[in-house]
């Protein structure tokens, strides 16, 4: 497939995906005159998502002043309500520990209070896509560059004037970049890549063909009880991407400047048909297990029950419960190896803060996203809490080193920009219902994604 974009990728040595894991953090007491508030979206209009946050406990910071008092919890299926602070951010819970001590001092240094809103991080869109327009809104989210293509259409976010744009991986400002305007300050770039227990398989797998013995075989002698844990259960286009790749094919056409095509879907051209019958093979064969879920395939790999995984760095680093890292298994990363001679191209995302267009302390939110997140201090925190390697290339530079970011980083110069065009909102649920179908073995995969391809297309043309 050709892409553009991937001269871009090539040098950023690394990139990794959403981060699941978090660090406990204090905040402090505020100078008078500013306050720092945490607090959590209300129970009932957050869903849970598939890898589950324990609920965060409330913490706020208190000063000579008044303390923010949290926003009252609203009726079921209502927006989340914005917390009454002068500035207000909406984050999940592990870019708000990270966050915390920053906004506290970026509201001393001010003389502003300001408050940092914990939702689910798949929540967060649609809820401010409900609550800004009605000025419910945050002035701030934490997001990811795929929502632009909806953000902006909808005239949600605000365009962003980043002076010291060359300070940045040139695929994160490129990311956040939508029709020629910059919308967000990127802080990581992320994808997926293979993981292998390098007790139970030393040297990375020539081919993926060359994994698939490998992973049966121990599965068969009972070394392990999963040879590959690829997340099943759902099912999910994203970490299957890279396999469906590697036979040609894209999600959309590429046009020669390396944008994505809506109008040349490509789940139901020969090369995407012949990915959808190697997933009904792999099924057959066993090597996909449709009864993985996430936490099966991190304890699972965690515990020297599976050879190989499929995964980003949240599963690495994540604490509660323990990831890879912190159950003390022997592990490598490595790009996904060649299928039938294919390379396999995983999606890249990018992650930032994006300003509501909605927000009255426009001047305020534009200082804190491009005075305190364009730091290294601010970046490397959040690369510490979430494990994606900073966009920033000066804090980028000081962990180069990692092997972690080194595997992830070789993996993600193959990959290619998860689409930010508002037409990928009606490829993901049709796609799962898709692989669903492949994995129950219910009529034949060229059938599946033929009709999932019909549906997408209808999607679309409804607009």
């Amino acid at each position: 497939m050709k892409r553009h974009v991937l001269v871009m990728l090539v040098m950023v040595l690394a990139v990794v995906a959403t981060a699941c894991a978090s660090d406990d953090a204090t905040t402090d007491d505020s100078s008078e005159g500013a306050a720092v508030e945490t607090t959590d979206a209300p129970e009932d209009d957050v869903a849970t998502e598939e890898e589950p946050a324990e609920e965060a406990t409330e913490e706020e910071a208190a000063t000579e002043d008044t303390t923010e008092e949290a926003a009252a919890e609203p009726t079921e299926d209502a927006p989340v309500a914005r917390a009454d602070a002068d500035l207000v951010i909406w984050a999940d819970e592990t870019r708000v520990q990270a966050l915390e001590p920053f906004v506290e001092q970026f509201g001393t240094d001010n003389g502003i209070t300001v408050a940092l809103q914990e939702l689910e991080f798949d929540e967060i869109r649609s809820q401010f896509s409900t609550a800004a327009p009605a000025g419910e809104g945050p002035d701030i989210i934490v997001g990811a560059h795929d929502w632009l293509g909806e953000l902006v259409t909808n005239g949600l976010v605000a365009p962003i004037d980043l002076a010291n744009a060359g300070e940045y991986a040139e695929v994160a400002i490129d990311a956040m970049t939508y029709d020629g305007q910059l919308y967000g300050v990127p802080y990581a770039i992320e994808n997926i890549a293979l993981v292998r227990n390098t007790d139970l398989v030393p040297e990375a797998p020539a081919t993926f063909e060359e994994l698939e013995q490998i992973a049966l075989d121990l599965q068969s002698s009972g070394d392990v009880e999963i040879g590959l844990a690829l997340q099943a259960d759902a099912a999910d286009p994203y970490h299957n991407y890279p396999l469906f790749t590697a036979f040609g094919a894209s999600v959309f056409a590429v046009n020669d400047d390396g944008t994505y095509n809506p109008d040349e879907l490509g789940l139901d051209t020969p090369e995407g048909l012949a990915a959808a019958e190697q997933f009904g093979a792999w099924v057959e064969s066993g090597l996909i297990n449709p009864s993985i879920t996430y936490d099966v395939m991190v304890d699972s790999f965690a515990s020297g029950n599976a050879a190989f995984a499929i995964t980003g760095p949240w599963a690495v680093s994540q604490e509660d419960p323990p990831g890879f890292r912190a159950q003390g298994v022997n592990y490598a990363v490595s790009p996904i190896p060649s299928i039938q001679g294919g390379t396999p191209e995983p999606f890249v995302g990018v992650q930032g803060l994006m300003i509501s267009s909605f927000s009255e302390q426009g001047l305020l939110a534009q200082t804190f996203v491009q005075d305190f997140i364009g730091t290294e201090e601010v970046q490397l925190a959040l690369f510490e809490a979430g494990g994606r390697p900073p966009a920033l290339l000066a804090a980028f530079d000081q962990v180069a080193d990692d092997p972690d970011v080194q595997g992830f980083g070789e993996s993600g110069q193959n990959g290619a920009p998860l689409p930010a065009i508002p037409e990928m909102g009606s490829v993901w649920t049709a796609w799962t219902d898709a692989y669903e179908l492949i994995y129950d073995q219910q009529g034949t995969p060229t059938e599946n994604f033929q009709a999932a391809a019909d549906q997408i297309r209808n999607l679309i043309a409804e607009g």
